[in-house]
C-alpha cells in the first residue's frame, strides 16, 4: 500500500547517465510507493525522458531563477507527506529500507531533521572517500549537537519546514542554515549511518572549484567570522595532500592515486579560498555560473538572469521565502 506519510523530492540537472538507477532504487524501498517530486533545473539531455518511465511528478525551476533552496522550495510546497526526504539526483540508496531508517528517528518529537551516511564507489576519487570517511562515521549519533547535515541525504519535517523554508539566496548550505535553525529552536539533529547511499561526483576540476567556492560564499554568510588566509590555505593543502598520499601508499595505490589527489585537493581549497574572500556582490548571474558549467550556459540564459534581476544583489538579502 502507498505510505502517505513520505514525500521524496529530488533535485536534478542533466542526470540521464544517474536518475534511473536513484528511482529504480527509490521504488524498491520497504515504504512503499512514497511520494516522488522531481525538481528539474532546464535539464537538456534525456533526464526527463528516463524519469518519465517512473510514476514521479515533475516541477520546474528556470535555471535564471535557479538556486539549490529555490530548487528545494519548489518540491516542497506541492509535497504532501509528513517527512520530506531530499536526495541528490547522482546518488544510489545502499539498503532497501533506506527511507525507513531515514525516517525512523522521527519518532522523537524533538527530531526536525536527520540525514544519513555518504560513501563513494569506483569512480569517487580517492580524496573524496577520504573526505566522506570524515564527514560520515560508521556510529550514529540520535542527538547531534551541531547544525552539519547534507541534503544530499537528509529528511526533514514538513510541519517545521513549512515555520522556516530554505533560504533561496545563499548560494549553498541551504541544508546547514536549516539545520543551524532547527538547533537554535531548540530541536535536535539525528545522523543515522546505517541509512546510506552511494553519491556519485564526476566533476572536472573546475567543476570541484566552484562547488566549494560557492559553498564558502554560502558559509562566510552564515558564520561571518569565518576565514582562510593565504598561509591557511597552503597549511590545509599541504597537510591533506600529505595525509592522502600516506593513506594511498598504506593501501599501494600512491602512483596510479597521487595526480588525482594533488588535483582534488589543490581545487577544493583553493575554490574554499577564494570563497572565503569574495568580496563582489553576489549576483544571479554569478550563482548561474556556479551551477551552470559555461559548455551549458546558452546566451539565452545569460540574457535571461541579467534581465531578471537587473544585476539584484542576492548577498544580504536575508528574508526568508514563505512557503
Amino acid at each position: 500500500m502507498p505510505d502517505p506519510r513520505v514525500s521524496v523530492v529530488i533535485r536534478c540537472f542533466n542526470e540521464e547517465k544517474h536518475i534511473g538507477a536513484l528511482l529504480e532504487r527509490v521504488y524498491q524501498q520497504t515504504i512503499r510507493s512514497p511520494q516522488v517530486i522531481l525538481v528539474d533545473s532546464g535539464s537538456t539531455d534525456r533526464t526527463l525522458a528516463v524519469a518519465g518511465r517512473y510514476p514521479v511528478q515533475v516541477e520546474q525551476v528556470q535555471p535564471a531563477e535557479f538556486t539549490f533552496g529555490r530548487s528545494l522550495n519548489r518540491g516542497c510546497r506541492v509535497a504532501t507527506g509528513d517527512y520530506l526526504v531530499f536526495a541528490s539526483a547522482h546518488v544510489v540508496p545502499c539498503e532497501l529500507d533506506w527511507l525507513k531508517r531515514l525516517t525512523e528517528p522521527f519518532n522523537c518529537t524533538q527530531v526536525a531533521l536527520v540525514y544519513g551516511r555518504q560513501l563513494g564507489d569506483h569512480r569517487t576519487k580517492f580524496s573524496e572517500h577520504q573526505v566522506f570517511t570524515k564527514q560520515y562515521p560508521l556510529e550514529s549519533n540520535p542527538d547531534q549537537r551541531i547544525p552539519f547535515c547534507n541534503n544530499a541525504n537528509a529528511a526533514v519535517r514538513r510541519a517545521l519546514w513549512l515555520k522556516h523554508a530554505f533560504d533561496e539566496t545563499l548560494s549553498g548550505l541551504e541544508d546547514l542554515e536549516w539545520g543551524k535553525w532547527a538547533v537554535e529552536q531548540g530541536y535536535r539533529i539525528a545522523y543515522r549511518a546505517d541509512a546510506g547511499v552511494y553519491h556519485i561526483h564526476e566533476e572536472a576540476p573546475s567543476g570541484i572549484k566552484r562547488r566549494y567556492m560557492r559553498e564558502a560564499i554560502a558559509l562566510k554568510r552564515l558564520f561571518p567570522d569565518s576565514h582562510v588566509t593565504w598561509w591557511e590555505f597552503v597549511a590545509l593543502l599541504v597537510s591533506n595532500v600529505a595525509r592522502d598520499l600516506a593513506a594511498a601508499l598504506r593501501r599501494g595505490v600512491l602512483f596510479s592515486k597521487a595526480v588525482e589527489i594533488l588535483m582534488f585537493r589543490t581545487m577544493q581549497y583553493w575554490g574554499t579560498y577564494r570563497g572565503m574572500n569574495y568580496r563582489s556582490p553576489l549576483t544571479h548571474e554569478l550563482i548561474m555560473q556556479f551551477y551552470y558549467p559555461r559548455s551549458w550556459y546558452p546566451r539565452s540564459w545569460r540574457r535571461a538572469a541579467r534581465k531578471g534581476s537587473g544585476g539584484a544583489v542576492l548577498e544580504g538579502q536575508y528574508d526568508r521565502p514563505r512557503p
